[in-house]
């Protein structure tokens, strides 16, 4: 196949789909293709939108390639979905989402210290939306869960990894008391695995409650 085509192909692909591609899910379509070669043409495809001046590119999100819209152009987008606001997150919900992107994995104990007010409803809320997950449960007198983001968190925000995190001067000076320590580094090493030795018992995906 010409590199051209497979170029094509990727536009394609990136174009009709809602949610970020991989590498791996574009070699899953293109079986023949080496996925170095899929790679270089995703950089191509996003020299060749650079170099013509379009309102798009392709971005990294949640490890796979995803085609957005240039920031330049968000007055005019947002004028055309003015009407449509059902994925927008309560000031409430974004604090607590806030924390616990910052400060995983946690308790639902330890996100209501930090807010000082009951987190159960908006934290129910979080889970429906995929936005968080239970990660494991920590091994303390009543075995309460801990808490994390998931995939679905770094597509919603746009984010390719929890490294992309806003600093935490950012949500301070947007009222949001995230607590001591918390930062995108460690945030990044607790979704990773790097939890409190002995304190926390994973839970398989199959045993986690609904």
């Amino acid at each position: 196949m010409e590199p051209q085509q497979v170029k094509r192909i990727i536009e394609a692909l990136l174009f009709a789909s809602d949610r970020p591609l991989s590498l791996t899910q574009m070699k899953e379509v293109l079986e023949e293709i080496d996925p170095a070669i899929i790679k270089s043409q995703v950089a191509r495809l996003q020299s060749d939108y650079a170099d013509s001046g379009r309102s798009f590119h392709i971005k990294e999100v949640a490890g796979g390639y995803q085609l957005s819209t240039d920031p330049a152009y968000a007055p005019w987008l947002s004028k055309l979905y003015r009407k449509s606001r059902t994925e927008r997150l309560s000031r409430p919900a974004l604090e607590t989402l806030a924390i616990i992107a910052y400060r995983q994995p946690i308790t639902r104990q330890e996100v209501e210290d930090i807010r000082g007010v009951n987190v159960e409803g908006m934290l129910k809320g979080l889970l429906e939306r995929s936005f968080v997950r239970i990660s494991g449960r920590k091994k303390i007198p009543g075995r309460p869960f801990f808490y994390g983001t998931t995939r679905q968190f770094l597509e919603f925000f746009g984010l390719e990894s929890l490294k992309g995190l806003p600093g935490l001067e950012e949500f301070q000076q947007a009222g949001l008391e995230l607590g001591e320590q918390g930062s995108a580094d460690t945030a990044e090493e607790a979704n990773s695995g790097g939890k409190e030795d002995g304190k926390v018992e994973e839970i398989s995906q199959e045993n986690r409650p609904n």
